[in-house]
């Protein structure tokens, strides 16, 4: 084996962080199956308690957490395991969060659902350039726009509802339904 054939090997353990016992669970075999020694956790402490112990190679990591944010636990867990290749996971995905998360150190951001073999492509692409994002399929509706820019300014206001409603020049309970609202398309 020559110098250009000489692949590098990483850890092969995998800190998975999900809130939903279900999701968690069949994550979790199914990623074993690939060859990953996975260490599920319910929570963003349980994780940062586990990274301690034993920093992990590779972390899969919910965005919406029981106790912390996502993005908060990928701060904490890239000052324990800088190494750490994370993926982040979301069913809420905005453009806001995602560059958020890889401004974090996150390598890549996937949207739920996604399947096994998509999180393992993630993962396998370790040594490939994080920032090589595909262009959008078509051009985002007036709504998801919309969702996005205030999703942009709630993470700009960290997460203050009133001073994020202030800023849009909208009453507190409108912010809070458009953001209970799901954008119906891309």
């Amino acid at each position: 084996m020559n110098a250009r054939e000489e692949k590098v090997e990483f850890p092969r353990d995998l800190l998975l962080v999900d809130g939903s016992d279900r999701i968690r669970s069949t994550l979790a075999t199914a990623i074993g199956k690939w060859g990953y020694a996975v260490t599920a956790c319910r929570s963003a402490s349980e994780a940062l308690r586990a990274a301690e112990n034993a920093p992990p190679g590779y972390v899969v990591t919910e965005l919406k957490l029981p106790d912390h944010s996502g993005l908060e636990l990928l701060s904490l867990l890239k000052r324990v395991a800088p190494e750490a290749h994370v993926i982040v996971l979301t069913s809420y995905a905005s453009i806001a969060t995602a560059v958020e998360a890889i401004k974090r150190g996150a390598a890549n951001y996937l949207i739920k659902p996604s399947t096994t073999e998509q999180i393992i492509h993630a993962l396998s692409r370790r040594s490939a350039d994080p920032c090589a994002v595909p262009p959008a399929p078509k051009t985002l509706s007036i709504e998801r726009l919309q969702w996005e820019y205030i999703n942009w300014v709630l993470l700009e206001h960290e997460g203050n509802l009133s001073a994020a409603a202030r800023a849009l020049s909208m009453h507190r309970r409108t912010l809070q339904r458009k953001l209970g609202k799901r954008p119906r398309s891309f």
